[in-house]
Formats: structure tokens, C-alpha cells, sequence
């Protein structure tokens, strides 16, 4: 039995052929092997939430998924979010809102974001104050954080609406916020 396995990767719409101890974990797989170098490495417990990236969609912790779980399944990194103008909308309000100081742990809370908006794309305050609890930042203090995730999704709302047939300025589309 060999310790090295062969898999495919499917990261941030590119497939990867990589030959992968099968303990390795995908943020080092990321890192290392991919150079996807956004995704940081914090506590390695699954508790920070630095290393957040989408499977799937969903919001996962990439120090706690050995590379062989992620065969088969769509993984989005923090390079994904930007578009070929350079920073992706989530970015830019992160950047406008100030929702970033020392910038460790911003990948990770970008990623969240993503896949909490994708989710849930009109949050009240207190919905995205709760999804952004589960990853820790030692600089921002959070509220600018809240505030970047809630003018994404105000945003998001608004190009839908031209898109969508609703309209933003019609109380009844709007959901209540906080």
C-alpha cells in the first residue's frame, strides 16, 4: 500500500493532476503544490477560519479536509473572487469599508462572505454578524467587516433587481435589516 495517491482537482475551475500523500491536508495542497498561496495557514485546528475556502459552495476549513477528499468536487479560492477588471465586488467593498487591517485573516473572511452570500443574498445585520463569528480577526473589531458584507449584498440586491424585475426601492422585496 502506497502512501501517495494520485487525485484531481478541481480549484477555482482548473483540474490539477497531483500525485499526494493521503494525509496531506488541501490547504497545504493549495499552497505547496498549487501555489494558491490567498488561502492562509493560522491555527491549524479549524478554529480561525484563515483557511476558509468553498467546497462545493460551501464555506469549509481546508486544515481540517485531507487533499483526497476534495477529489471530485469544486473547490474556490480567494483568487477566484477577482474578476478581469481586477478586484471582485466582495474585494471592493472589503476595501471601501476598511473590513481589513493586518489582512491575515481577510481570505478567509472573503470566502465565508461568498459562501454565505450565496446563501442567504439578503441578510439582516444580525444574519451576517452571526456567519462572520466563526472566523476570528485579532485587528477590525468586526463591525466594518459586517458592514462590507452588508453593502456586497445591498449590491448584489440592487444588479439583480434591474436583472431580476424587482425593484430595490420597493419595500416589498426588501427583507427586514437591522
Amino acid at each position: 500500500m502506497t502512501d501517495r495517491l494520485l487525485i484531481t482537482l478541481t480549484v477555482n475551475g482548473e483540474e490539477h493532476e497531483l500525485l499526494t500523500p493521503a494525509r496531506r491536508t488541501l490547504v497545504d495542497v493549495l499552497r505547496h503544490d498549487l501555489r494558491l498561496t490567498g488561502t492562509h495557514v493560522g491555527c491549524e485546528h479549524g478554529v480561525c477560519g484563515a483557511c476558509t475556502v468553498l467546497v462545493d459552495g460551501s464555506p469549509a476549513r481546508a486544515c481540517l479536509m485531507f487533499a483526497v477528499q476534495a477529489e471530485g468536487r469544486e473547490i474556490r479560492t480567494v483568487e477566484s473572487l477577482a474578476g478581469p477588471d481586477g478586484l471582485g465586488d466582495l474585494q471592493r467593498k472589503f476595501s471601501e469599508h476598511h473590513a481589513l487591517q493586518c489582512g491575515f485573516c481577510t481570505p478567509g473572511f472573503l470566502m465565508l462572505a461568498e459562501g454565505f452570500l450565496a446563501d442567504n443574498p439578503e441578510p439582516t445585520r444580525e444574519e451576517i454578524r452571526e456567519a462572520a463569528s466563526s472566523n476570528l480577526c485579532r485587528c477590525t473589531g468586526y463591525q466594518t467587516i459586517v458592514d462590507a458584507i452588508g453593502a456586497c449584498a445591498d449590491e448584489r440586491r440592487e444588479a439583480c433587481g434591474a436583472v431580476c424585475g424587482r425593484s430595490a426601492d420597493n419595500p416589498a422585496d426588501e427583507r427586514s435589516r437591522a
